[in-house]
C-alpha cells in the first residue's frame, strides 16, 4: 500500500488528502560568495527575479530523504535551496529528520540493541509509536542508516537504503559550502524548525541552539537562510535576534484548515490557519515573517474529481498585498500525487514528469516566489523553460 503520509506531519492529522536585501536571485555566480546588505528593520524584501526551486528534503523522489546523497543530487539538479528539517538528539544537537518518529526513516526498526526504545508519544498533539530522536544521542544516531520512506514506489530512492548516514546541521552547512565553492554559485539553505513546543517541553528548546548554529557557520552567515516553522512563537523569537543576519528571513508555514498551530494550542488561545489567511491574519504575519508558505490546495484546489480549478483562490494575491512573500508545498513527480486531468496511463506509481511540470506551472501563473519540489530537476525544468 501507498503511504500517503507525506507532506507535512500535521496535514495527516487534518486529514487533509540575490543578495537578500534585493530578494534571492537563483543561479548567482558566487566567486567569493557575496555578504548581503542587511534589510533594515520594517523593510520588506523583493521578489525574487525568478521563482526559487526548494529541493524538499533534499531530492527525495531519488534519494533517501534528508542525507548528503540526497541534498547533493538536489544541487546537482539546480536547486536554489536545500530543505533540512531540524529535530534534536538526547544530547543537544541538531539533526535533519522530517520528525523525531525515526522508524520509517532509518534502519532503527532492525537494531536488536535499540528494541527496548520503541514507545509511544503524544507529539503535536497526535500519537505516535516508533523511536524518537530525543532518545538518542548522537553517538547512537550515527550508527543507524537512512533508508526511503516510501519504499517501492520511489525504487531508485530504495536501492540507496543503508548507504547515508543521519546528518547534522552543522555537517550539512559544511557541505553545502564545499558545493557552493565547487559549483560557483550561490546555495541557499530553508531549514525548518520541527516540534518546536514538543521540544521545549522535553528540555530541548530548539531555538538557541539554531542561532548558535547560525552564528558559528561562516556560509550560513552570507549566503540565503530561510527559517521555516508551522508554529508562531518560535518564528517571533527569532526575529528578536537576528541582529547582525541580514541574510535571514523568516517563513510561515501554514496549511488550509480549522487547526491551529501547535504553540497555539499549547497557549489556549490564537488563530486558525483558515484564520492566519484572512486578510487582517496576513497583516499580523507580516509584522515577523517576511514569507508565507501553504499547501498548494490551499492556493488552487483541485474539484470533486481530482482535477486542478481553473481559478485559483487568491491567497497569493493577497499575501503580497500585505507585503509577504509567497511560497507553496509540495510537488511530487508521481502519478499518484498529481491532479486526474495531468496523470498519464502509465499507473500511480509511475514517474511523470510532463505532468509534474505542467502542476508546477499552473502554480507559477499564480505569481509564487517560490516552491517545494521533491524532484529539483523537474521544478529547474518548470521555472526554466517556461515563455
Amino acid at each position: 500500500m501507498i503511504d500517503t503520509r507525506l507532506s507535512r506531519r500535521s496535514l495527516v492529522g487534518a486529514g487533509l488528502g540575490a543578495g537578500l536585501a534585493a530578494g534571492f536571485a537563483p543561479g548567482v555566480l558566487a566567486a567569493p560568495v557575496p555578504v548581503p546588505v542587511p534589510v533594515p528593520r520594517g523593510t520588506r524584501p523583493a521578489r525574487p527575479a525568478k521563482p526559487l526551486v526548494i529541493g524538499h528534503r533534499g531530492c527525495s523522489a531519488l534519494r533517501p530523504e534528508h542525507t548528503l546523497g540526497s541534498y547533493a543530487k538536489a544541487i546537482a539538479d539546480g536547486a536554489d535551496f536545500i530543505e533540512p528539517d531540524l529535530v534534536s538528539t538526547k544530547d543537544g544537537v541538531l539533526i535533519a529528520r522530517h520528525e523525531n518518529n525515526i522508524a520509517e526513516t532509518t534502519d532503527v526498526s532492525a537494531r536488536a540493541e535499540f528494541a527496548a526504545r520503541k514507545t509511544t508519544k503524544t507529539v503535536d498533539g497526535e500519537q505516535v509509536t516508533g523511536w524518537f530522536t530525543e532518545d538518542f544521542t548522537l553517538a547512537e544516531i550515527k550508527t543507524l542508516r537512512a533508508k526511503e520512506r516510501l519504499g517501492a514506489l520511489r525504487p531508485e530512492s530504495q536501492s540507496y537504503d543503508g548507504k547515508f548516514q543521519v546528518v547534522t546541521f552543522e555537517e550539512i552547512a559544511d557541505f553545502v559550502a564545499a558545493e557552493s565553492a565547487a559549483r560557483g554559485r550561490v546555495i541557499g539553505v530553508i531549514p525548518e524548525l520541527k516540534h518546536s513546543t514538543y521540544f521545549a517541553a522535553a528540555g530541548l528548546p530548539l531555538e538557541q541552539r539554531f542561532l548558535d548554529r547560525l552564528h558559528a557557520s561562516a556560509y550560513l552567515q552570507t549566503v540565503p537562510v530561510i527559517v521555516q516553522s508551522f508554529e508562531i512563537a518560535n518564528l517571533k523569537w527569532l526575529r528578536q535576534r537576528l541582529e547582525g543576519l541580514g541574510n535571514v528571513q523568516l517563513l510561515q508555514l501554514t496549511m488550509p484548515g480549522t487547526m491551529r498551530p501547535a504553540d497555539v494550542v499549547a497557549k489556549g488561545s490564537g488563530p486558525t490557519f483558515d484564520e492566519m489567511h484572512s486578510d487582517a491574519g496576513l497583516a499580523e504575519m507580516a509584522t515577523y515573517a517576511d514569507w508565507i508558505s501553504p499547501y498548494n490546495m490551499a492556493l488552487l484546489g483541485r474539484d470533486k474529481d481530482g482535477k486542478l480549478l481553473a481559478q485559483g483562490t487568491g491567497l497569493v494575491e493577497r499575501a503580497h498585498a500585505a507585503g509577504l512573500l509567497v511560497s507553496t508545498w509540495t510537488f511530487r513527480p508521481e502519478n499518484y500525487f498529481l491532479p486526474t486531468d495531468l496523470r498519464d496511463g502509465a499507473g500511480p506509481g509511475a514517474r511523470n514528469p510532463a505532468g509534474s511540470i505542467a502542476e508546477i506551472r499552473r502554480y507559477l501563473a499564480l505569481g509564487i516566489d517560490s516552491f517545494f519540489t521533491d524532484d529539483p530537476a523537474i521544478g529547474r525544468q518548470a521555472v526554466d523553460g517556461r515563455a
